[in-house]
């Protein structure tokens, strides 16, 4: 299923590159009445596209900018006066600089890094899964509480692949949400089943990287 979708993405892709291109081989009279049918067409397309649902999104892979897309939905969340959840189920054991820009909207949001880091520091199994099963506990009780439109489960996609909670359990609870109510999963690594039931996946790439090519190393504002 996941292959069947970006095959039909990179040939949707590839269409709309080669109609760019002999758009320019066109006169201002043809390129008009052309861009007039694309109007058309996609103004029918938005009509018919009048269902509203709360969505299950995926952000996974291993390039960076999963979270940073996620919160930027989390912001419009709140510039829309809608009530949201943030639950971090790796990070933790520093303070993110976002959760101080986001306290202003501390009457709209929920905000709880429950993680103590990376899986390399903590070195303790036991006490990860533990962690990661409270904070599973919180999540849910955010994303059955019809009053929050929107729950960001940071990082949890790794909190699968260790194992630290089970890929049954988070499906079922995402197949059981109050419709209205969008469900963000960050993290690489996501399990098929995951990906399977959401209505949203995107997949960060990684292209290049300054620790990885350069050395360089984390630095405020734009890793934390």
């Amino acid at each position: 299923m996941l292959f069947l979708a970006r095959f039909i993405f990179l040939f949707i892709k590839t269409d709309w590159l080669i109609k760019m291109t002999t758009d320019t081989n066109l006169s201002p009279e043809q390129y008009q009445q052309k861009m007039q049918r694309r109007k058309e067409i996609q103004e029918k397309r938005l009509a018919e596209a009048s269902q509203e649902k709360g969505l299950i999104i995926v952000n996974t892979g291993n390039g960076k900018g999963k979270t940073t897309a996620a919160l930027g939905m989390v912001v419009r969340s709140l510039g829309h006066g809608f009530r949201v959840a943030i639950v971090q189920f790796i990070k933790g054991a520093w303070e993110p600089a976002e959760k101080a820009v986001l306290s202003q909207w501390e009457n709209q949001l929920e905000f709880l890094a429950m993680g103590e880091g990376f899986t390399w520091e903590t070195q303790d199994r036991d006490r990860d899964i533990l962690k990661a099963q409270q904070a599973w506990e919180k999540a849910v009780s955010f994303i059955n509480n019809s009053e929050y439109k929107l729950v960001l489960l940071d990082e949890i996609n790794v909190a699968l692949k260790l194992g630290y909670l089970k890929v049954e359990t988070v499906v079922k609870a995402l197949q059981n949400k109050p419709q209205q109510t969008h469900v963000i999963l960050t993290g690489r690594g996501a399990p098929i089943e995951v990906i399977e039931v959401a209505d949203l996946v995107t997949e960060m790439k990684m292209i290049k990287h300054p620790f990885k090519e350069q050395g360089i190393k984390a630095q405020a504002g734009i890793e934390f």
